[in-house]
């Protein structure tokens, strides 16, 4: 009997079989039925849906946060000869209409779209007209308050599910906990529950915590005796320079990766590593996500991440070829000391949120039951000095107050030019006193874009001037002089954060932290921390059975490659040496005379063995020891 799935798998991937539960998950999802499916990193998670995807009539949709991931996966797909398409902030209206159209002519098999494009009117306009065989969220734990990385733009996934109410859900992640897989099933509309799981078990991978007072010196003694490709995480911009830097000041080949970097300067770090051209990536936490390299011998956790989660999620970038790799956390008093801090950093007290929020009234001369609709630059360094703050407790109650409804506080440091028309189309058709330079600009905009009469939207001047054959600068100039006449709300590119008010500043008496957003958050925070914390200094069970518990596999074996448990088997294999030891002296002492202490060198036992032997049977009183000599109770 022919097995399509199986075809489809042999045909483009070459493998002769599937792994763990990835058929499970496919013949789910083929069934029609809503599914999430857990699989650790490294697990086959994009063949659960490509191979559907195939197997099906129609176009699968694929939401994802990660562009680099979705750059790959479409370059994988078109060397298949499969049609695949992603829609991205860099096309305009006419490419992204194109790449609709297609889908809507049965053209495309595969249209990956991020979670921030599913709220565009153009996209949910042109979706009802799509044939869609299924929806897949990768990273779907993104969608849960309680994962660690959630994501508002996440929510907006249950309002596609009303325009396409036939369309089954496909949920896949390698991280979530059983709150956060009951919140996903809920936040995605699931008909009925639905959980495939694989065990969270990696067996060639051992995770090791090292007590490290001296951070540097270890992470130069684990690389040298390694000499693979690794990944070392710490939390700031400035240390994975300078970690990078001293690594090869001693010898090593290393680079660093930041968010703040220019993204070809990423592009340029990221593919020298993935090529062997260097060895080391120090990075933050923004780097790793999509990035599918199976040879990493190693990642070490320089600074200690906020959660399991996020520990587990980057740990789990070792090894993904199936062979021995390590994953190590360097830990000591101090950082149990900084994630503690970072409780308040990240959760100041609501007396200090409204402060700030007041202040930035303050900054910007908003006065009460004004500003609403106004956006302005903020320049957090220039805030805190006037206002005597530090900068990360600032940011932490500004993300807060955006999470409540307040403000609207954008940090993409590189955000486009965004343009909002303030007239109407006839308004703007019988607009005095508009030049041609001007016509022409706004045209080609409304050629490219949609939604400018409704809110501010992202457009690259650059190909505003390619159209028009202007050069950007005349571009900027002319929008600037319209959003002086106030025909248009022009907001230039920048490199500092942008806050919009979503409503009136209201006296700080009156301003309200729903218990969701601050207390049940806060809660869940300082649990986290916990939980770090825990496994740092937990030194009795095995590393990966602790993780798996806090996932909610209870029933899990020791692994018997981590810290914990090669010290447990040294441990048994030194009294199996100790019994040795002991036979080997009561021998010797077995005459019943008494016996220099020298003689005791002909047993040629090594000397901690030898010293501890002696203190048990002294200790039992099975011997008797007198300056010199020994002899048997």
């Amino acid at each position: 009997m022919a097995d399509k799935y199986l075809d489809i798998l042999r045909q483009y991937w070459g493998y002769e079989n599937f792994r763990g539960i990835q058929r499970e998950i496919i013949e789910s999802i083929c069934s029609g039925k809503d599914t999430l499916g857990l699989m650790p990193t490294g697990g086959g998670k994009s063949i659960t849906f490509q191979v559907p995807g195939l197997a099906l009539d129609g176009v699968c949709i694929v939401i994802s946060p990660l562009i680099a991931l979705m750059n790959d996966q479409i370059e994988h797909l078109q060397r298949k000869n499969i049609v695949a398409a992603y829609i991205h902030a860099g096309l305009s209206r006419t490419e992204i209409l194109k790449i609709l159209n297609n889908c809507i002519h049965g053209q495309t098999k595969f249209l990956y779209i991020s979670p921030e494009r599913i709220g565009s009117e153009l996209f949910q306009t042109k979706l009802k007209y799509i044939k869609v065989s299924f929806i897949t969220v990768d990273e779907a734990h993104c969608i849960s308050q309680w994962g660690h990385d959630f994501r508002p733009s996440y929510l907006q996934i249950a309002e596609i599910r009303k325009i396409k109410p036939d369309a089954p859900v496909l949920a896949l992640t390698a991280t979530a906990t059983p709150r956060v897989v009951a919140d996903i099933q809920s936040n995605l509309n699931f008909a009925a529950e639905n959980v495939i799981q694989m065990s969270f078990m990696r067996k060639n991978l051992a995770y090791v915590v090292r007590k490290a007072y001296d951070k540097n010196g270890e992470l130069l003694h684990i690389l040298k005796t390694m000499k693979q490709c690794a990944i070392v995480y710490v939390r700031s911009r400035k240390r994975s320079k300078e970690l990078a830097d001293y690594l090869n000041e001693n010898g090593l080949s290393a680079t660093y990766f930041h968010a703040g970097l220019d993204h070809p300067d990423k592009v340029k770090r990221q593919e020298a590593w993935k090529n062997d051209e260097i060895s080391i990536m120090v990075a933050t936490n923004a780097f790793g996500m999509g990035i599918d390299k199976p040879d990493v011998r190693t990642v070490i956790h320089y600074d200690c991440p906020d959660s399991i989660e996020a520990y587990f999620q980057e740990a789990g970038r070792a090894g993904r070829d199936g062979k021995k790799a390590y994953a190590v956390l360097l830990f000591n008093q101090s950082d149990e000391r900084k994630l503690y801090k970072r409780i308040y950093d990240n959760y100041p007290d609501v007396d200090y949120i409204k402060d700030v929020y007041e202040h930035l009234a303050y900054y910007y001369q908003i006065g009460l039951d004004t500003g609403q609709g106004a956006s302005h630059v903020f320049n957090i360094d220039k805030f805190c000095t006037i206002y005597k703050y530090f900068p990360l407790q600032v940011d932490s109650a500004l993300r807060i107050l955006s999470r409540a409804g307040y403000i609207d506080y954008q940090l993409d440091p590189n955000a486009g030019s965004r343009v909002q028309i303030l007239i109407d189309r006839e308004g703007l058709y019988y607009l005095d006193g508009i030049t041609k330079l001007e016509n022409e600009v706004i045209t080609e905009i409304l050629r490219n874009y949609g939604g400018l009469f409704a809110d501010l939207v992202t457009i690259d001047e650059a190909l505003i001037a390619m159209k028009t054959s202007l050069p950007k600068e005349q571009i900027y100039l002319t929008l600037k002089g319209l959003r002086q006449r106030h025909i248009i709300n022009y907001i230039p590119q920048r490199k500092e954060p942008l806050i919009t008010y979503l409503q009136d500043r209201v006296d700080v008496r009156r301003l309200k932290l729903p218990v969701d957003i601050y207390e049940k958050r806060k809660e869940h925070f300082i649990y986290q921390i916990k939980e770090v914390v825990n496994y740092a200094t937990t030194d009795d069970i095995c590393r990966s059975r602790q993780l798996l518990n806090y996932f909610g596999e209870k029933k899990s074996a020791e692994c018997g490659i981590c810290d914990v448990c090669l010290e447990q088997n040294t441990n048994q294999l030194s009294e199996k040496r100790l019994r040795k030891a002991k036979k080997a002296i009561l021998d010797l002492l077995s005459d019943g005379k008494e016996h220099h202490l020298r003689e005791l060198d002909s047993l040629e036992l090594p000397e901690r063995q030898l010293d501890g032997a002696l203190r048990y049977l002294i200790d039992e009183e099975e011997i008797w020891v007198d300056f010199c000599h020994i002899r048997k109770s």
